[in-house]
C-alpha cells in the first residue's frame, strides 16, 4: 500500500460496524497506508460530535469530490440496489451488505459498471467462518450442498414481509428455511453471512445454499466459535474484527474488474 501512496476510504454507513471502521482507520489508518477522506450517513445528525466536520459527507452523490480510491458500504442493502453502480463510476467497492447481490438485477448492474469504469468489487465475509475452505471446494468441484444456520436474539432480526410477523413460541424457533436467495429480501441485514457463502460457492450460488433463520434467546452463534451480539444488536463482535481483515485485504488484492471474496 506504501509504494503507491496512501489509499483513500470513504465509508458508507454510521452504525456500530461503520463506527468501529472510522475509529480504527482515524488511529490506526496512517501507519497501514490508509487515509479516511469522508463518512456518509442516511442521519448526519449521528455523525455530529464523533466524526470531525470535514469527513462528514452530506451528499452521497459527491462522493467522487473526494477521489476516494476504496468505498466501504455497511449500511444496508438499499445503498447497494440504489447506489453501488454509481459508486464504482469513482472507486472500488467494499460490500459489507452480500445480501444486496441475492438481487439479479442489482448484481448485473455491479458487474456491468465494474467491467465499464475498471474497478472491483469485494464482498467482506463478515461472520462466515470457513469461506477459503468452501470456496477452494467449490472451485474442485466437491461441493454437493451447503447450509448455513444463522441463530441470533429474537430482539436482533430486522425482518421485513412475512417473517416480520413471524412469532417465537419457544426458547429455539425456525423462522425460515430454503434458498438464500428467498430469505435475502425479508431479512437484509441478518442474512448477509448466506450471503456471502452463496458468493464463496458459484457452483450452488443463492438458489442452491440453504439458509436457516432461527430466533435463539440464548442470543449467540455456535459453529465451532461464537460470535456474540448483545440482546436487540445486529452485529456480532467477531463480524467487527473479520470486517476489518477484509477491508485492509482488499486494499492489497488487485483492482480486478468483478466481484471477489476477501
Amino acid at each position: 500500500m506504501a509504494d503507491r501512496g496512501p489509499w483513500r476510504v470513504g465509508v458508507v454507513g454510521y452504525g456500530r460496524l461503520g463506527q468501529s471502521l472510522v475509529s480504527r482507520l482515524l488511529a490506526q489508518g496512517p501507519e497501514l497506508g490508509l487515509e479516511l477522506v469522508f463518512v456518509w450517513n442516511r442521519d448526519p445528525g449521528r455523525m455530529a460530535g464523533s466524526v470531525p466536520p470535514s469527513l462528514q459527507l452530506q451528499n452521497l452523490a459527491a462522493l467522487g469530490e473526494r477521489r476516494p480510491d476504496l468505498v466501504v458500504e455497511v449500511a444496508h442493502p438499499k445503498i447497494i440496489h440504489e447506489s453501488g453502480a454509481q459508486i464504482l463510476r469513482h472507486a472500488n467497492l467494499l460490500v459489507g451488505s452480500p445480501s444486496a447481490l441475492s438481487d439479479q438485477t442489482t448484481e448485473r448492474q455491479l458487474l456491468e459498471a465494474s467491467q465499464h469504469w475498471d474497478h472491483a468489487v469485494f464482498v467482506a465475509r463478515g461472520a462466515l467462518w470457513g469461506a477459503e475452505d468452501i470456496r477452494r471446494l467449490d472451485a474442485a468441484g466437491g461441493l454437493r450442498s451447503l447450509r448455513v444456520t444463522m441463530a441470533t436474539h429474537p430482539d436482533g432480526f430486522r425482518l421485513e414481509g412475512p417473517l416480520a410477523a413471524a412469532h417465537s413460541p419457544g426458547p429455539c424457533t425456525v423462522l425460515y428455511e430454503g434458498p438464500v436467495r428467498g430469505l435475502c429480501p425479508f431479512a437484509p441485514r441478518n442474512s448477509n453471512t448466506m450471503a456471502a457463502a452463496a458468493l464463496a460457492a458459484p457452483s450452488l450460488g443463492f438458489d442452491g445454499v440453504i439458509g436457516v433463520l432461527v430466533a435463539d434467546t440464548s442470543f449467540a452463534v455456535h459453529t465451532r466459535r461464537e460470535n456474540p451480539a448483545e440482546p436487540g444488536a445486529v452485529t456480532g463482535s467477531a463480524t467487527v474484527t473479520a470486517f476489518w481483515q477484509s477491508l485492509l485485504a482488499c486494499c492489497q488484492l488487485p483492482s480486478r474488474p468483478g466481484i471477489h471474496l476477501c
